[in-house]
């Protein structure tokens, strides 16, 4: 029988295949998958070294460890996406033996399923394969591998207390998981679940110790992307090594970027470790905490397609936009004023009446006028207005606030004609102008002017821009007083959009 053959086998785990197959298998026992007793041979522990960025403690060198296991006798191995994506090189050791360190090259990943297939060196390997029976609520499982980085291979013993449910964690969105108490560490990462037979029923990787569940991705659930990960496509992927962030309060922040795979969609639009994505596509990221909202656009959209990105980069105190698979992230242009705290979560998304327009304003801001409006001209714009006092923001200098128009009948009016709309009379009202400039934030591209010593102490921002694809129209009219205000401003530079 061929190698391909053997592999399929191993990969495919039907009944069918294996017992077509049965006769023609190599006696020797590298290629026969290995039952109860031989687990441990076939489990591996996997050391990533590499640069990561963490929301606590920033860059750093790390050589993290975590499991896996060994599905065909070539070598091929199963393990987390967040165990091994972002390294700069693989250390691999199987069945606690230190003494043999193996190399590993990652050949596809997800971080939507957590999933990532190596390739170990070349060898002849003892595998395991996947349990042909349905997966049901009390079956006997043990959770194999190495926790808490140690060499030492373990295994703990439960049962299947959920055969199918949802997993949404801060660093993945998986539609098929199994609930067990079989205790898992960290470490267990990527290790296997095994039936009595040591027969593979899921892939580990979640555990709360104080609520003492524990959470393996289904059997199926890897079955349908393994091959594609094998062939060396990856899935639900741009290639981040990534977590959902929230706030003291638990309001989501965005997706934190600890490491970037070389090469991968999100390397190629510019995105780096230690920034946060906020939105996608105009939908705001990690809203309750997890990696849902991030996975259901990839879902949507597809990972190939060109989605636009938001994103926040603390290292630079500045907000980027752009998209994958097409134009690279571009720095928003900032107002001024700022600080060096990190984006806070004191920031809610607002949108007009028809739901076209969206931004974020502080949570201060609490009046929204989101009512249309019609230009001198007859055209009509969607809109909407935020202050914390809208009277105060419409009628005075002494108020902040904010105002974006969008109009797709107003598509093709040069961005000097929107910002004029606005900014026309405010020099007959004492404001002085900074001198326009070109506007580009890597979504729509245009002018903008900056009017200071409006009513004496008030600034006054106006934008006129298009966006990329020449739909729609779109004016963006803020005014700051204090420096916190101007931080506000950025932000809403960052984050206004129009979806039509």
């Amino acid at each position: 029988m061929s190698e391909n053959t053997t592999r399929i086998s191993a990969l495919a785990g039907a009944t069918a295949v294996v017992a077509v197959l049965a006769g023609c298998v190599p006696t020797a026992s590298a290629n026969r998958p290995v039952g109860f007793d031989g687990v441990q041979s076939a489990t591996i522990q996997l050391e990533a070294v590499g640069s990561f960025v963490s929301p606590e403690e920033g860059g750093y060198e790390t050589a993290g460890r975590g499991s896996g296991f060994i599905i065909t006798p070539d070598g091929l191995a199963v393990t987390n996406n967040h165990v091994v994506t972002g390294a700069g090189t693989l250390k691999v050791w199987r069945g606690g033996d230190t003494s043999n360190e193996l190399s590993a090259k990652v050949l596809g990943s997800s971080e939507c399923l957590d999933l990532a297939v190596v390739q170990l060196e070349k060898g002849d390997y003892p595998f395991m394969d996947w349990r042909k029976d349905e997966i049901e609520t009390a079956l006997d499982v043990y959770a194999a591998g190495f926790p808490l980085g140690d060499p030492t291979f373990t295994e703990t013993r439960g049962i299947v207390s959920k055969a199918q449910t949802s997993g949404e964690t801060p660093w993945a969105s998986i539609d098929g998981v199994i609930e067990h108490d079989a205790r898992i560490r960290g470490g267990n990462s990527g290790g296997p679940l095994i039936d009595s037979e040591g027969a593979l029923v899921g892939v580990n990787y979640a555990g709360n110790d104080e609520l003492d569940y524990n959470f393996a991705i289904h059997r199926d659930a890897v079955l349908d992307v393994i091959g594609d990960l094998v062939d060396g496509k990856d899935v639900l992927s741009l290639g981040i090594n990534g977590e959902a962030l929230v706030d003291e309060e638990g309001a989501g922040l965005g997706i934190w970027v600890n490491s970037v795979k070389s090469g991968s969609v999100a390397d190629k639009a510019g995105v780096e470790p230690g920034d946060l994505l906020t939105r996608m596509e105009g939908v705001s990221l990690a809203v309750d905490g997890t990696m849902t909202e991030y996975c259901d656009v990839l879902r949507t959209h597809g990972q190939d397609a060109t989605i636009s990105v938001e994103l926040y980069r603390p290292a630079e105190d500045a907000y980027f936009r752009g998209q994958f698979n097409g134009d690279a992230i571009t720095a928003v242009p900032v107002v001024g004023g700022g600080s060096d705290e990190p984006v806070s979560g004191e920031y809610t998304t607002v949108t007009d009446d028809s739901g076209a327009i969206s931004l974020e304003v502080p949570t201060s801001w609490s009046q929204v006028d989101g009512a249309a409006v019609t230009d001198v001209n007859g055209t009509t714009w969607q809109s909407v207005s935020a202050a914390p006092d809208l009277a105060g923001y419409q009628g005075t200098w002494t108020t902040p606030g904010v105002s974006i128009y969008a109009s797709q009948a107003a598509a093709t009016m040069a961005p000097d004609a929107s910002a004029d709309l606005v900014a026309a009379d405010l020099a007959s009202q004492g404001c002085v102008s900074t001198g326009r400039e070109p506007f580009d934030d890597g979504m729509h591209s245009g002018v903008w002017e900056i009017f200071t010593g409006c009513g004496g102490t008030a600034t006054y921002v106006v934008v006129g821009a298009q966006d990329y694809a020449g739909t729609y129209s779109i004016i963006m009219a803020a005014q700051a007083i204090a420096d916190a205000d101007f931080d506000a401003v950025d932000r809403v530079l960052g984050s206004f959009y129009a979806s039509y």
